[in-house]
């Protein structure tokens, strides 16, 4: 009986030490206490007492351990939770929720779901999800942004017209597409009506068609991702 009681407090005892990183754990607070009263009756002869406080301490241990995990688990997720949302602050921060869409917002449900997983403290959940926020974010990457305006030059040595220009890989990589920029400049043109006109030296605006990001003015010392709709 002894050696059980002994046993079963030193059990209680070591799991205690396990818990004791991780404050406001009142299961591992009432299993040093049960541990201590259980060595005060074994030392007392109440072995019976001493049995009792043994199992309390035994229970509250087990409780403390589970406590334990469930707050390495919370820890853990928390680490993922944060990954993912840097990682969407930075495609943010190049503008990857225009030039890649399709991945941004889909890591933007899973990172949402994961915070509902999070909130309602489903750690596991929260963690798997928010490490497919990082999967799902794997090939964005910064490129430099398509231009949002062309100056048109001379025919001869460009051949630009809204049809060429919609072609070109940084505009819309299609010439159907051309209807796009002559909607967007009809009014800027010396003819209105005539979108065959346009003249060397006009500031053509190129809107964006899918959301794609664009700024500044077309430089052919410039490297462009063509633009691609799909995305």
């Amino acid at each position: 009986m002894r050696k059980f009681i002994a046993l079963a407090i030193a059990a209680a005892c070591s799991a205690g030490l396990f818990a004791a990183s991780y404050k406001n754990n009142t299961y591992q607070k009432l299993a040093w206490e049960y541990t201590r009263k259980a060595e005060r009756a074994l030392d007392a002869g109440e072995y019976a007492l001493a049995e009792d406080y043994a199992a309390k301490a035994q229970e509250n241990a087990a409780l403390s351990e589970a406590y334990i995990n469930h707050m390495m688990s919370r820890d853990s997720a928390g680490k993922n939770m944060t990954l993912a949302k840097n990682r969407l602050e930075y495609v943010q921060s190049i503008h990857g929720e225009q030039n890649f869409p399709i991945a941004y917002e889909a890591a933007s449900r899973l990172y949402a779901q994961a915070q509902e997983s999070f909130d309602g403290e489903d750690y596991e959940g929260a963690s798997s999800l928010a490490r497919q926020v990082i999967d799902a974010l794997a090939e964005v990457y910064e490129i430099t942004p398509l231009p949002k305006y062309y100056i048109v030059r001379p025919w001869a040595q460009t051949k630009d017209c809204f049809w060429n220009i919609s072609g070109r890989p940084y505009v819309y990589n299609n010439p159907f597409l051309w209807e796009n920029l002559y909607e967007a400049n009809k009014s800027a043109l010396p003819k209105p009506e005539n979108p065959n006109l346009i003249l060397p030296g006009m500031k053509v605006e190129i809107p964006s068609l899918t959301g794609e990001y664009r700024d500044g003015v077309y430089s052919p010392d410039e490297t462009y991702t063509p633009y691609n709709a799909n995305r």
